[in-house]
Parts: C-alpha cells; sequence; structure tokens
C-alpha cells in the first residue's frame, strides 16, 4: 500500500503517523486483467485508486462502439463521479486493463478524510478544480483540435502508456479509427525523421 500511503501524505499531507488510520476506509483486492469494477447499469460505490496496473473507463453508445473516457494507471483515481455521489445508475464501465491492484475507496472516504484533517480542504479544492480543469480541456480537445494534437496531448498525459495499451484503444480515447491513428502516428514519425 506504499503508493496510496505516498498519495495521502503528499496531495493531502496526511501525517505519517495517521496513514494506517485511513487504511480503515479502503480495501485492497487483485483484479484480473478484462474483470470489471463498475458496468454500465450499476450505482458506483466506490472511488478506485490503482496501486498497481492499469484501468479504463468507457462507455457503449447505441451502435456498439466503445468511447475511452479515461485510463488510470498507478497512483491514479478513477470512478463515477455522478453515480458515486447522486446514487445514479452508470453509464461507464471501469475495466481492468492489466492484473491490478486496486484499492475500494468508500465513498465518503474524502470527506472524512477532511474532516479528520482540515487543513487538507485547500488541497482537496485545488484537486478537484485540477479534475474540472481537465475535463474541460479534453472536452475543448475532442471538439476543436487535429487528431495529432490530440495524440501529443495523450501522450504527455500518458507518457508510459503507449507500450501497454493497444493502438485502437489509444483511438477509441482519442475519437478517432484506429486507421486515422496509424496515419498521424507515420505522420509523426516523417516529421521527426526530416528533423533529425
Amino acid at each position: 500500500m506504499k503508493n496510496i500511503q505516498n498519495y495521502l501524505s503528499n496531495v493531502f499531507e496526511v501525517p505519517a503517523e495517521k496513514l494506517n488510520m485511513c487504511s480503515l476506509q479502503y480495501s485492497s483486492k487483485k483484479i484480473l486483467k478484462h474483470e470489471f469494477l463498475l458496468q454500465a447499469g450499476e450505482v458506483c460505490k466506490y472511488t478506485f485508486f490503482v496501486e498497481k496496473g492499469l484501468l479504463r473507463m468507457y462507455s457503449i453508445d447505441k451502435n456498439g462502439k466503445e468511447h475511452i473516457i479515461q485510463f488510470a494507471p498507478e497512483n491514479w483515481l478513477i470512478g463515477d463521479r455522478t453515480s458515486l455521489y447522486f446514487s445514479d445508475k452508470s453509464n461507464y464501465y471501469i475495466e481492468a486493463v492489466e492484473d491490478s491492484e486496486v484499492l475500494f475507496l468508500e465513498h465518503d472516504f474524502f470527506k472524512r478524510l477532511l474532516e479528520e484533517f482540515p487543513n487538507s480542504i485547500e488541497r482537496n479544492d485545488l484537486l478537484l478544480q485540477k479534475h474540472v480543469k481537465s475535463l474541460q480541456d479534453r472536452i475543448n480537445s475532442l471538439l476543436g483540435e487535429t487528431a495529432e494534437e490530440r495524440y501529443l496531448k495523450f501522450i504527455k498525459m500518458y507518457p508510459d502508456l503507449m507500450l501497454r495499451v493497444p493502438q485502437w484503444m489509444i483511438a477509441s480515447y482519442l475519437g478517432i479509427t484506429p486507421e486515422s491513428l496509424s496515419r498521424v502516428r507515420k505522420e509523426l514519425a516523417k516529421k521527426n525523421f526530416i528533423a533529425d
């Protein structure tokens, strides 16, 4: 549980001697590749912290096409916030891309954390604002940027995922076809070759 302890210590400034107390609010599970933590139609009951491995969250449209919303490698949080906080049925699937070790944080985990450590309220607010900014940037990117620009942003956001996920998943995240992604990669390779 070293990653979650580092996360709580660095992000929320939880004192080292209090980290074990926080562990009472989550459980750890080994999740196999292709196993689901959430399926559409269920109510999301946890926020998931990836201690080891990789998860993805996606929706499926009426034509059966997948749309990947987010990847969550080590040290990332993932969950359907709308379902979690409003008890709505989820529109999303959360699935393990690799065998993973995942912490299931209780729905009120962060509320209790802030009650116990009020000095973390400002840090939590900053985290939420960054999350909103990230969502707004992603919407703007999907609506107004080229496939190449989106791909370069993906590499910046998820620098270690290129060898961990299949190309079709990256294309789904970018909102393009695998063939378009292949063209983008070829064009970038040509530019790099010329630049050298």
